[in-house]
């Protein structure tokens, strides 16, 4: 008699995380491009570097889109590769929220806030990613 038994080893935690960055990354979005807006309207934006910002934005957000899109494959999937994939996607999307956060032509309040809540959220959904993958492997 072989008792068949499945774990389960996707992570919930993780799955929530992908949702609630997704929808708070739409707001992100939504509102970084509103500020480079107003920016360009009351500051002096030189307009390379308004072009350069906007770009940056734009090339987040395909990054993001791919980003989750991996991590939810391969957390669903219980696959390492797709998941090891969106922890390396994330490593950019880091890097870009840290421009947003430091070295863009203007940085108010406002960006401070909405990157440095991002960054918390990336640097929770890194650890949980990391602890999917240890599940994955092992």
């Amino acid at each position: 008699e072989t008792l068949n038994t499945s774990y389960q080893l996707s992570s919930v935690p993780l799955q929530i995380f992908f949702y609630v960055t997704g929808i708070y990354y739409v707001f992100y979005f939504s509102a970084t491009l509103a500020m480079i807006v107003y920016k360009s309207q009351v500051f002096s934006y030189p307009d390379d570097f308004l072009a350069h910002d906007l770009a940056l934005l734009f090339l987040m957000a395909i990054l993001e889109a791919l980003r989750l899109y991996l991590g939810v494959h391969g957390n669903l999937t219980e696959e390492e590769a797709p998941l090891g994939l969106s922890l390396v996607i994330t490593v950019g999307s880091v890097i870009l929220s840290v421009y947003f956060l430091v070295w863009q032509t203007y940085v108010l309040r406002a960006d401070v806030i909405v990157n440095s809540l991002l960054l918390v959220l990336y640097g929770l959904e890194v650890l949980l990613k990391v602890t999917a993958i240890a599940a994955f492997v092992s």
